[in-house]
């Protein structure tokens, strides 16, 4: 059978639905599963031989439905929403009218929307990673937990060995950006993180990011700091999940680089400000003991995926100093 699995966005969210999807394609070897997706992310699922890259516009208008209709409409046997939005539910209607059977996930958005907006209710809700395998469950497949780590890119690492060199000491990564400001530290704080690693002749610093301001801001700030590097926009998607592999910890936002950390094994301190785990967000296998949070604020969560205000007009959330995140290294 053909599955064609549909996850647009963010890379955060796609890079949590690898796990699954390696599990499901080790299982079914005589399956074809495709991937439909945005650009470049390809990478993570390179590896599995019955999986199949689709590339798809993020916003998959409605030109974008179409032309994925007429593209997959006699060759999928299924199709595995894993986005569950306007668009791909439209998508999934032409697809049964087509014959083709139809699963979506089930988010649980009113539940999320409880707990975020009108604070009822917070507990441990089920994972993103137990929402998928629930998704493809229901398609009739079954799924484990045995995924570790993605296997290694035999060229990618030598590419990422021949510029930055042999491993002395430790390295760290810190990604200290995230889509919505609420996610973020404070510029301050993330500048005395990186004094106080860099302060270290044994431990080198490399910065995370993406876009061309965070690319900027991470340049000039390694330009300040001994030891430190920024490798934001400098390397593939491959190459930059290979640099992760060889560092001892990455110390990351509710964001991305949590996720593609835990692709490669990597262990990562992740601080949460606005968010908060028991949404269901945490890395795949990541130690509960490396998150970082506030406890004592009763606003908290305020935000599923993050956001750009705050109704106290103070982000206390943000208020988590820098000793704590370096004495959990």
């Amino acid at each position: 059978m053909t599955y064609l699995i549909i996850r647009l966005a963010t890379i955060g969210n796609v890079a949590m639905t690898v796990p699954v999807i390696a599990s499901v394609s080790r299982r079914y070897p005589n399956d074809r599963f495709v991937i439909a997706s945005k650009k470049d992310l390809g990478a993570m699922f390179a590896s599995m031989p019955n999986v199949e890259f689709y590339e798809v516009d993020n916003h998959l208008d409605w030109k974008g439905v179409l032309d994925l209709w007429r593209r997959w409409r006699h060759e999928a046997d299924m199709v595995i929403d894993l986005q569950s939005v306007l668009r791909t539910r439209v998508f999934g209607t032409l697809m049964k009218l087509s014959g083709r059977r139809v699963k979506r996930v089930r988010y649980g958005r009113i539940r999320k929307h409880l707990i975020t907006v009108w604070g009822i209710g917070l507990k441990q809700l089920p994972t993103e990673f137990e929402r998928y395998k629930d998704t493809f469950r229901r398609a009739g497949l079954e799924t484990d937990d045995s995924f570790t780590a993605l296997p290694k890119n035999i060229t990618a690492a030598k590419r990422v060995k021949e510029r930055f060199g042999d491993k002395e000491g430790r390295w760290i990564g810190l990604a200290p950006f995230a889509k919505s400001k609420s996610n973020m530290l404070p510029y301050h704080t993330t500048k005395e993180i990186i004094d106080r690693l860099s302060s270290d002749e044994h431990t080198r610093v490399f910065l995370f990011g993406a876009g061309e301001v965070e690319c900027e801001m991470l340049r000039q700030w390694a330009s300040v700091f001994p030891r430190t590097e920024s490798v934001a926009g400098q390397l593939t998607l491959k190459e930059e999940l290979e640099l992760m592999r060889r560092l001892d910890v990455m110390i990351c936002m509710d964001s991305a680089n949590q996720h593609l950390s835990s692709l490669v094994g990597l262990r990562a301190i992740s601080v949460w400000c606005a968010t908060h785990p028991m949404i269901g967000f945490a890395g795949w296998k990541q130690n509960p003991q490396d998150i970082i949070q506030r406890h004592d604020l009763r606003c908290r969560p305020c935000t599923c995926h993050g956001t750009n205000h705050c109704r106290y007009a103070n982000f206390a959330c943000q208020q988590i100093n820098a000793e704590t995140i370096v004495k959990q290294i």
